[in-house]
Parts: C-alpha cells; structure tokens; sequence
C-alpha cells in the first residue's frame, strides 16, 4: 500500500470535511442565549472562506448533521462561485426535511443527532478521495457540534474513531454546547486531532481561524490547545448508559453493565462467576508455604 504521505499534492492543500450541527431541538435550547443558529452558521461560513481562501487548491466539504438524518449539503469542487448562497439554499433545505421527520412526543429534550452517520459519510468521502488518483490533498475532518452524546450511538462512533486513526485521518471538535462530548474527546485524542471547546461562543470565528484553518504540516509548529482531561468512559451495550466498571465479552469484546449468561452481541454463553473455597485456598496456601 502506498503511504498517504507520498500522495499529497503539497504540505500545506488541506481537505476539510466539517460536519455541522444541526439539531433542532439543540438550537430551540439555545434561543434563550445570544448564541442562535443564523449567527452560528454566519461564523461557519466566515471561516470557510477562509480557508478556500488560504490555498486555491483547498477543498471544504459540509455535512449537515440532523436529529433524524445527514447529507453533504457543500462541496467547494463542485459548487459554483456563489458559494455562500449555494450552502445556505441547501442547508435550508436540509433542516426542513430532517425537521419534517421528527415527531415532537418522540424527542425527549435536546435530543442527540446523527454523529455517528456524519462521521462515516465523512470518512466514505475520504476514502473515495483516496482511490480517486495519485495526488490528493491532506484530508481532516472538523466536527462543530453541540448536541449531547446519543449512547446509542457509542459502537458506531468508536468504529469511526478508530477508522480514522487507521487511515491516519485526525478529528478536530469544536464543541459549542454547554457541556462537554465524550465521544468527540475521545475521538480527538485517538486521532490526535484538537478538541476544544470555546469559552465565548460570540468569538467563535476566532477560535477557528486561530485553531482549526491550520493545515496539518503547520501544526508542528504551533502550540495548540490540548485537553485537560480526556472521558474514556464507555457504554454498555444493554441499557446504553455509561459505566466506570462492567462486563466484557471475550470473544466480540461487548461491554455490559451486569452480568448476562448469554452475550447479546454475539450469542455467548457466559459461566458463571466461580465462588473460591475458602479450606482449599487455606489448603493451597500451606502447600506453598511449605
């Protein structure tokens, strides 16, 4: 096999893949703040330009990431000039349909979207571009999210994760909710992409034009935020709830809050927990102490 490095136009051409949240029962909590969805998506389409602007032979491509579904809804090589009014038309659109399919007495709160479909649209894209010839440029994949974790959706995202990792393509998150994404933490960290999540959401621009338009041969030698502290919590695969300690099946590697006799996942049969005597460990003991 190649290496990817080998296959690069330059150093410094850069293929952004940004997913975009786009949540509505996310962006309903937030109309209380300052921080809505049209000023949101004004800051994206600011640094977007950006970055076409930084390289003519950069590639940006948007995925649109909703409660119900995901689409590509941008990509700069195949857009024509009125970029900024081709994306809002598309985007638009997207929100109304995935709004559409969403029943209000079935969405308990905020509501988590579809990350995990996001990120393997993202990396199929990748992975096409890879195949596509020669040369292509440096891809990366920039997730701007803000609903909270679907548990749900803990074993696809991590088989995304470590997709990524393979194909050596870094995850940066940029978390613009009000608490923190376990998923993209781990995402980031695995990847060795930059999580960050901003403290003022008004100067959003900036935290991605200072942090996230860099290209990857530039960050070597940049002093780029890194995590405090990274969630390494998994999900069990039963009630979908997050865990400190379980139950691991050794043959699909299922995790699993409580003891089960038979794996779910894979259909194995699980002993059980043997009870040691305590007259034979006594018995043992002597004998090797003797």
């Amino acid at each position: 096999m190649t290496p990817v490095s080998s296959k690069l136009y330059a150093d410094d051409v850069s293929l952004l893949m940004v997913l975009v949240d786009t949540n509505p029962y996310f962006w309903s909590s937030m109309k209380n703040t300052a921080f809505t969805f049209p000023k949101f998506i004004s800051h994206v389409l600011a640094f977007l330009n950006s970055i076409l602007l930084l390289n003519q032979m950069n590639q940006v491509v948007v995925i649109a990431t909703g409660y119900n579904s995901c689409d590509y809804v941008f990509d700069s090589s195949t857009s024509s000039m009125q970029r900024a009014e081709c994306l809002l038309e598309k985007l638009e659109d997207f929100v109304d349909k995935d709004e559409s399919l969403s029943q209000e007495d079935s969405v308990d709160g905020v509501g988590f979207s579809l990350l995990s479909g996001a990120l393997s649209m993202a990396l199929c894209y990748i992975q096409r571009v890879f195949r596509s010839g020669p040369l292509h440029p440096q891809p990366r994949i920039l997730c701007l999210h803000g609903s909270p974790d679907g548990p749900g959706q803990y074993v696809a995202v991590m088989n995304s994760i470590f997709s990524a990792q393979r194909s050596m393509v870094p995850i940066d998150s940029c978390v613009i909710g009000s608490q923190h994404s376990a998923f993209l933490q781990q995402a980031s960290y695995i990847t060795g992409g930059v999580y960050l999540k901003p403290q003022v959401s008004d100067g959003l621009f900036q935290y991605l034009s200072t942090v996230f338009a860099t290209d990857l041969h530039s960050r070597s030698f940049l002093q780029l935020p890194r995590p405090v502290g990274v969630d390494f919590r998994a999900s069990c695969f039963c009630h979908k709830n997050t865990i400190d300690m379980g139950f691991i099946c050794s043959v699909c590697l299922s995790i699993f809050c409580k003891h089960h006799k038979k794996c779910s996942t894979c259909g194995s049969n699980f002993g059980e927990a043997r009870k040691q005597d305590p007259s034979a460990s006594d018995q043992r003991r002597t004998s090797y102490g003797s």
